[in-house]
């Protein structure tokens, strides 16, 4: 007998520790691992309401011979340089396991792709870290509660600046060229975007044909480039933003500029623009107690278990449900 149920218990516990179910995440959804029309926004706000945990998989979807899959460092993912990868995935779909936690690279290493958007950043997390505390359990006791010290609410830190950099393709898959609408295409572009301390502009064009050239705003009024604050002459140009305040772009070459290839916009100090804190709601009194019969427990009592992190999950535990009727069967039968 205690042979047998020591053999149900131990079969319980191995299926509770795998119910917590890899996850396969297909990079980009639908659209797929490409050179998107949005840039790199495009992953990074794919990515950003995921939770991506060693053993999970990430899958990316291409047409062989025209992408690839290159993990890289950090230092080349920023640069959008190939030449030394940590590995090459050349046959699509292409699946990679996340074996380790921390933050993680990926770019496609074809062309200018990687300068035009085709480039993914993910974090991850050990499992058990991604794993949800338990919900604290009510008293079950029939006496009524104690009255305790109401603790004295304090305000929350006003949350710091983000970290991250955020790099921008200027003109997204237009790139740095002489626009066909004019200077409206620039200024339409930046129109919805905020610029802040420490992003980086990626300037997309084709060598000896364009540049990139840093300007006072007199000199950006007048498209003149006689006297450039800084020359960038080697496609992708990267500029990062070191500086709160204006800043204008043209392109030097002659009439590109006054045919509307020029970029002015504002960078912000990300430390001044910190969102201020929501204000902390005053705890209730401790002398208020709801009017129950003192061997009922109150409905605040019955608290509803944390939702999981994810359908796997869930469907783990409805397997672990549907062995437990099975061994139970056939212990007692």
């Amino acid at each position: 007998m205690a042979r047998s149920l020591f053999l149900v218990l131990f079969a319980v516990a191995t299926l509770l520790h795998g119910s917590a179910a890899q996850t396969r995440h297909v990079v980009g959804d639908s659209t797929g691992w490409t050179i998107p029309s949005g840039g790199a926004a495009t992953y990074t706000t794919w990515a950003s309401d995921k939770t991506f945990t060693v053993g999970d998989t990430l899958v990316f979807n291409f047409t062989n011979g025209r992408h690839d899959v290159a993990k890289v460092t950090k230092s080349a993912y920023d640069a959008c340089n190939a030449a030394t990868t940590l590995f090459t995935l050349t046959s699509g779909p292409a699946s990679v396991m996340l074996n380790q936690s921390g933050e993680q690279y990926y770019i496609c290493s074809f062309g200018t792709h990687c300068s035009l958007g085709q480039k993914l950043t993910i974090d991850v997390v050990n499992r058990t870290s991604a794993t949800p505390s338990p919900a604290p359990q009510p008293s079950r006791s029939g006496s009524p509660p104690t009255a305790s010290p109401v603790p004295t609410p304090t305000q929350a830190p006003a949350p710091g600046p983000s970290a991250g950099q955020v790099t921008f393709t200027v003109g997204d898959t237009l790139g740095w060229t002489v626009p066909a609408n004019g200077a409206a295409a620039y200024a339409s572009w930046a129109s919805g975007k905020t610029f802040k301390v420490g992003d980086i502009l990626v300037f997309n064009y084709q060598s000896n044909t364009h540049n990139v050239e840093e300007v006072t705003k007199e000199n950006f009024d007048s498209c003149n480039s006689t006297s450039p604050l800084a020359t960038y002459t080697t496609p992708p140009a990267r500029v990062t933003l070191t500086k709160s305040g204006a800043h204008y772009f043209i392109c030097g070459f002659q009439g590109h500029c006054p045919a509307g290839q020029k970029l002015a916009i504002n960078v912000n100090d990300s430390v001044k623009t910190a969102t201020p804190p929501s204000p902390v709601a005053t705890p209730p009194s401790a002398t208020t107690y709801p009017t129950t019969n003192p061997s009922t427990p109150s409905p605040a009592g019955s608290l509803a278990p944390p939702p999981l992190n994810s359908g796997a999950a869930s469907l783990g535990l409805v397997g672990v449900s549907a062995t437990l009727l099975s061994l139970a069967a056939a212990f007692f039968y």
